[in-house]
C-alpha cells in the first residue's frame, strides 16, 4: 500500500529545502500547502516572535471519516540542526545520506515524510479514520522552543504521538527532566604580570568549582555535563569574568534538584572561600547563577492507551513494540506537562546531528505501515477517540 517511490521523492524534496531553527519560512509554506491539498485545515499559530522564528509552529486538523471524538495527535518538527543549509541528499543500497558536508535532515524531515505519506494513503483508499490533529513545531532542535510556545488553547488531542526517534519497533515512554544552569563568576581585573596580585582570577575560581563536580553519568537515571565557558580578554590581563553554562538531567526530581543543588554550590563555595581568605571592600568575588527547566519529565504508564495502541498495532502486522527509556528530551516532554501524553516513535534516523546521518527507506516503509495501523485501531476503538 505504501508508494515507496512516492514517499522517496518526497524525503528527498523535503531535505532540500533548508530548515534550520529559527529559519523554517519556506519549509512551513510548503508544509501548510501540502496539507491543505489533503483536505486538512491549517492553522499557524502565535510563537513565531517568542520563538525568535520566521513562522509559528504548524497545526493541521483533519476530520475523519465515518468516526467522530477526540482527535490523536501526531507530532514531528519541521526545524534542523547546523549544518542543515544547501543539503544534497544521496540514496545509494536503499539508504539515504548527505554528501557529507552537511546533515541529511532525517530528523525530522523523515517523520514529515512519513505522516504525509500515511495522510495520502488513508485520503486515496478511502480507509475509515479518526479526527487527526497533526502538530508541527518550530525550534524543537535548540529547546523545544516551539512546543514550549504552542498554543496549547488550539489543540484538543489528549494523546499521540511524537515521531523523533530512532527505533522502529520502540516507543520512548520515560525521558527525563532536565534543568539548564548559568553561572557568572565575578573577579577583578589587573595586570597580569605588574600587578597580579591586584586581580582575582574569575577563570581560576571557576576551574576550582568544576574540577569538585561530577560530570557524566551520575546514575541510571541522572546526567550532569559542563557544556560551555567563556572568559577573559588576553593573556597579559587577569581575567574578571567567566561564564559557565552546565546542565543536570534526571528521571527523579529529586536527584534533579540534589545534583542541581551542587552544582550551584560549588561554584558558591569557592566563591566564598576567596572571599574569607582575601577579604575585600569591592564585595568581589561574586557569583550570580540562574537555573532554569529546559523541560520537564516523560513518564507514560505502561497500560496508557497511547502504549497498548502501538504495541497492538504492532502486533496486528507481525512485529514487537517494546517500551524504551530515553537521555534526551523531545516534544513529547512539553506536551506532558501540558496534560498530552505522547508516546515516541522511531523512523529509522541514525546518527543524528551529524554529517553522516543516515536512514533507509524500508525503516520509513515501517513507520508509514505502523502510523497507519494506530490511525486504523484509534478509529475502531470508541473509548480512545
Amino acid at each position: 500500500m505504501v508508494d515507496h517511490e512516492r514517499l522517496a521523492d518526497l524525503f528527498k524534496s523535503l531535505v532540500q529545502i533548508d530548515s534550520v531553527s529559527k529559519k523554517e519560512g519556506v519549509i512551513s509554506k510548503t508544509l501548510q500547502e501540502i496539507f491543505q491539498s489533503l483536505g486538512a485545515q491549517v492553522i499557524i499559530d502565535g510563537a513565531a516572535p517568542k520563538a525568535g522564528s520566521e513562522t509559528g509552529n504548524l497545526i493541521a486538523r483533519f476530520k475523519g471519516a465515518e468516526t467522530d471524538g477526540v482527535p490523536l495527535l501526531i507530532n514531528a518538527h519541521m526545524d534542523t540542526v547546523q549544518p542543515g543549509e544547501g543539503v544534497k541528499p544521496l540514496f545509494r543500497d536503499g539508504t539515504f545520506t548527505s554528501d557529507g558536508t552537511t546533515i541529511l535532515g532525517a530528523d525530522d524531515k523523515s517523520a514529515l515524510a512519513v505522516i504525509i505519506e500515511t495522510i495520502k494513503i488513508l485520503r486515496e483508499n478511502k480507509l475509515p479514520y479518526g479526527p487527526l490533529e497533526v502538530v508541527v513545531t518550530i525550534c524543537e532542535e535548540i529547546g523545544l522552543l516551539g512546543a514550549k510556545n504552542l498554543d496549547y488553547s488550539l489543540i484538543k488531542a489528549r494523546y499521540g504521538y511524537s515521531l523523533d526517534a530512532t527505533d522502529t519497533e520502540g516507543i520512548v515512554t520515560r525521558a527525563p527532566a532536565a534543568n539548564h544552569i548559568e553561572l557568572e563568576v565575578h573577579g577583578r581585573d589587573a595586570h597580569a604580570g605588574a600587578a597580579p596580585e591586584k586581580g582575582i582570577n574569575a577563570i581560576h575560581l571557576a576551574s576550582r568549582a568544576i574540577s569538585e563536580l561530577r560530570v557524566g553519568r551520575i546514575d541510571e537515571e541522572t546526567t550532569a555535563n559542563i557544556g560551555l565557558i567563556e572568559g577573559g580578554k588576553a593573556t597579559n590581563i587577569v581575567p574578571c569574568l567567566v561564564r559557565v553554562a552546565g546542565e543536570i538531567r534526571s528521571h527523579s526530581p529529586e536527584k534533579l534538584d540534589k545534583e542541581t543543588q551542587k552544582m550551584v554550590q560549588s561554584f558558591e563555595r569557592q566563591v566564598s572561600d576567596y572571599k574569607d581568605r582575601f577579604p575585600s571592600d569591592d564585595g568581589l568575588p561574586r557569583l550570580e547563577a540562574e537555573v532554569r527547566q529546559d523541560f520537564s519529565v516523560l513518564k507514560v504508564p505502561e497500560d496508557h492507551p497511547v502504549v497498548t495502541l502501538a504495541k497492538d498495532a504492532a502486533s496486528s502486522l507481525g512485529r514487537k513494540m517494546k517500551t524504551k527509556t530515553s537521555g534526551g528530551g523531545s516534544d513529547a516532554n512539553i506536551f506532558f506537562g501540558h496534560g498530552i501524553v505522547a508516546g515516541v516513535l522511531g523512523t529509522g534516523m541514525k546518527d543524528m546531528h551529524t554529517v553522516r546521518e543516515s536512514i533507509r527507506l524500508d525503516d520509513m516503509v515501517k513507520s508509514v505501515e505502523l502510523l497507519l495501523e494506530i490511525i486504523r485501531l484509534h478509529a475502531r476503538r470508541p473509548g480512545l477517540a
